[in-house]
């Protein structure tokens, strides 16, 4: 069989932005850190410790062996956390600008309240095509999150043949991954509603059987009860 034969995708934890925009309470907000740069709460890194420990409950045939993470901090961070508390051996880390979150290229530091106030032309479009068709100015709709996820799993299919992968990515990259690996065509983008929200530290799972990825758990929390803010 070629390809990975287990794939688990992580959302990160709790982010110092993702702290932002829920206090701000749909309020108007301009988030000045750049994407790149934002890191885990206390929250956060609670949530990632908990992944970490889910991790350490697999069987050793279900464990991953490498790891592929986004460029950002927020999921480097998450790792670096899990790891330590995963405490299983060390494992080789793969950074893919393709894991990136969906970029909202000139809106990227505003919340949904402020753009509607600094930028209502761009909310009327928004609305108009819908969340899963709308590109905003300079950034990426989800078909565009989809075309280079495509490209990301055909790499990974020959770099991770036979072996069990973790990615650790962003909430736009697990949800459209769900998409891409049932290779759905992308006029169904606007179905992947129903799976959303994708939650911090959440971890979803496919397992190879007769040729594709199966689905078997998705946007699983069950690791992070108990924890609070």
């Amino acid at each position: 069989m070629t390809g990975p034969v287990r794939i688990m995708a992580a959302r990160h934890g709790q982010s110092e932005a993702n702290l932002a925009y829920q206090q701000a309470a749909g309020a108007p907000l301009v988030y000045e850190r750049g994407d790149h740069e934002v890191t885990l709460t206390d929250l956060g890194r609670r949530q990632a410790a908990a992944l970490g420990r889910r991790l350490a409950t697999l069987p050793a045939g279900e464990a991953p062996e490498l790891v592929w993470c986004s460029p950002y901090l927020r999921a480097h961070d998450t790792w670096a956390v899990a790891q330590r508390s995963w405490g299983g051996p060390e494992l080789a880390v793969t950074v893919d600008e393709r894991l990136r979150d969906r970029e909202w290229g000139s809106l990227g530091p505003y919340n949904h309240a402020a753009i509607e106030l600094h930028f209502p032309e761009e909310s009327a479009r928004h609305r108009a095509e819908g969340e899963y068709g709308y590109r905003p100015p300079g950034g990426e709709s989800f078909g565009d999150v989809a075309e280079r996820l495509r490209h990301f799993t055909a790499d990974l299919h020959e770099a991770a043949a036979g072996r069990r992968v973790l990615i650790v990515a962003h909430d736009a990259v697990v949800l459209v991954l769900r998409h891409v690996l049932a290779r759905t065509p992308d006029a169904d983008l606007p179905a992947l509603a129903a799976h959303t929200p994708i939650r911090n530290a959440s971890l979803s799972t496919w397992h190879a059987r007769d040729g594709h990825l199966h689905l078997t758990t998705f946007n699983d929390t069950s690791h992070l009860s108990g924890l609070s803010s």
